[in-house]
């Protein structure tokens, strides 16, 4: 089931800096990368935010802790962000790339894309928790 992917599009209310900032600050990470329900208080996170680095995000829920983990494959400032995503509900080399076009000065349209999961029903359950985190991270940066 390899060949299954994902696309969502968003439009934020802040601009392409600051919604490109936020995916590499370990900060701003913790504050909108959680599950989509049952979220336990902010993920613990660490990202080494260069081509090649590291991150580690663990989604704390009431009764589970869920490690995520990645590498950047690809940083160009304000237009693109690509890792790997590593999680137990996602196949090995999964990746994910995020596109950023500015629409005006404080709209930004974001494309994210994930290629690669176990089955139908993992590509679905990460439809909803991209779509979770989308909402959090303009929460997030208003």
């Amino acid at each position: 089931m390899s060949e299954l992917e994902l696309t969502i599009n968003r439009k934020i209310a802040a601009p392409r800096e600051k919604v490109f900032a936020a995916w590499l600050s370990a900060e701003m990470l913790a504050k909108f990368m959680h599950t989509p329900t049952g979220s336990n208080g902010p993920s613990r996170v660490s990202a080494d935010a260069v081509k090649g680095g590291r991150f580690s995000i663990v989604m704390l829920t009431n009764d589970r802790e869920i490690p995520h983990a990645g590498t950047y494959l690809e940083i160009d400032p304000f237009s693109r962000l690509s890792f790997t995503w590593e999680s137990p509900y996602s196949l090995d080399n999964s990746v994910v790339t995020i596109d950023l076009a500015a629409i005006d000065a404080n709209t930004t349209e974001i494309t994210l894309k994930q290629v690669k999961f176990r089955s139908e029903e993992a590509r679905l359950a990460h439809i909803g928790g991209w779509n979770a985190i989308l909402n959090n991270l303009e929460e997030a940066i208003a």
